[in-house]
């Protein structure tokens, strides 16, 4: 049967959940099933939900409610309910169940014949991998700083040091719209320019996310203009456009880039313990699922540090074997170098370290911000501690000594 199967997080008394289940389950599909004659029944029997298990945690209780207890329910939809697409799903599953409490959407889990609906990542990590043509350690990027209100020649000189500094990838800040000192399409023909003279001068391949924006009916145009002019990737707020456009850019072979998602607006669905979408479901398997190559997220250490059992969740959900490509997981802020042991451990090495301030900050410019970085990477893998690599890397000895190793 194709099917989609819901699992939510709810608080309420022992021994009450079996109902509050059935409830949903008939409350978001036919409405009800008892006092329809038995002929209804047999005819509306294919678009009936269906509850799965409820299972009550008993010592977990509520912080603010010491009667109420945790409970998981997972909840059967049968795909003959709706369209094959993200925006029907989210709907049939969450739509005013999300305004009913204290509910959260842990998991989706669907069938083989509803999967097919979702390719996912065009490039994925071995894409992006041969692209570049590195392999068997972390990718490292970095972003830029400080560049609204400067002209292009600040954001290519700023893109230059970091390209000399040896990271994988360069992301355009988030809120880096269209604007007349930095167009968009002069950001691409510019930036790739200098990335070649970087190329040529050292024999490494830096590539940049140009950040994708704009009104949602311009965006595929917008985007295969970005790949005529040679565009290396597109950099997507995919949680303020939602999922279904992600897919459309990932679908479209016309565009054919690698798609990097930004977690812009995403707390406002998944800070909460008790309500919104878990964030390995959203930033995890359902941004995969749409189509992104890579997807970043709050590093559960950084300065905007997510709990660390949903950090290695989202990371799990993007990289587990599935019947799409894996995907990069970016875990981001306030990384610096000493926390490469770290990352690399939780993580492993198909992740890619992206780093800001950790960067731009060094007192070599984002050039040796770079270099440090790589060295770094390069210690953990030779077995080094980051102590022993420091008294032969300027870059990482200045680096540990302004920001310390991982605590």
């Amino acid at each position: 049967m194709s099917e989609i199967i819901a699992t939510y997080q709810l608080f309420g008394k022992p021994g009450s959940f079996e109902k509050k289940a059935e409830g949903i389950a008939l409350g978001l599909t036919i409405g009800s099933w008892t006092d329809l004659p038995l002929l209804e029944q047999e005819q509306l029997k294919k678009h009936k939900g269906r509850v799965i298990s409820v299972e009550e945690f008993t010592n977990t209780r509520h912080p603010l409610k010491e009667n109420d207890i945790l409970a998981h329910l997972k909840i059967a939809y049968p795909s003959a309910n709706f369209s094959p697409d993200l925006p029907a799903i989210i709907t049939t599953v969450f739509g005013k169940l999300s305004l009913d409490g204290e509910v959260k959407l842990l998991d989706l889990e669907f069938s083989s014949e509803l999967q097919r609906n979702f390719p996912g990542p065009k490039f994925g990590i071995e894409g992006i991998r041969k692209i570049l043509n590195v392999h068997n350690r972390p990718l490292t990027m970095s972003i830029f700083k400080g560049v609204i209100g400067r002209d292009i020649n600040y954001l290519t000189d700023q893109l230059r040091e970091q390209a000399l500094g040896g990271v994988d990838l360069v992301k355009d800040d988030e809120i880096l719209f269209e604007n007349p000192l930095t167009p968009f399409e002069q950001r691409i023909v510019k930036s790739k320019e200098v990335l070649q003279q970087v190329y040529e001068e050292t024999g490494h391949r830096t590539l940049y996310a140009v950040n994708l924006t704009g009104r949602t009916s311009e965006l595929k145009d917008k985007a295969r203009r970005a790949r005529e002019l040679g565009a290396d990737a597109l950099l997507f707020n995919v949680h303020t456009y939602g999922l279904d456009v992600l897919q459309e850019l990932a679908e479209d072979q016309d565009i054919g880039l690698p798609l990097m998602a930004h977690p812009a607006f995403s707390g406002a669905f998944t800070s909460s313990n008790f309500y919104g979408v878990a964030s390995p479901l959203l930033l995890g398997k359902l941004t995969r699922y749409a189509g992104a190559d890579l997807s970043l997220f709050p590093s559960p250490y950084g300065s905007v540090a997510l709990e660390k059992s949903a950090a290695l969740g989202i990371g799990e959900k993007l990289t587990e074997v599935a019947a799409v490509k894996r995907a990069f997981p970016v875990p981001s802020a306030g990384i610096h170098p000493g926390l490469v042991p770290l990352l690399m451990e939780d993580f492993g090495t198909d992740c890619v370290i992206n780093a800001g301030g950790g960067v731009h900050g060094h007192p070599h410019g984002a050039a040796g911000g770079g270099k440090a970085f790589r060295q770094a990477v390069d210690a953990v893998l030779a077995g080094k501690s980051l102590i022993e690599a420091a008294s032969e890397h300027e870059e990482l000895r200045i680096a540990l000594e302004l920001w310390g190793g991982a605590k």
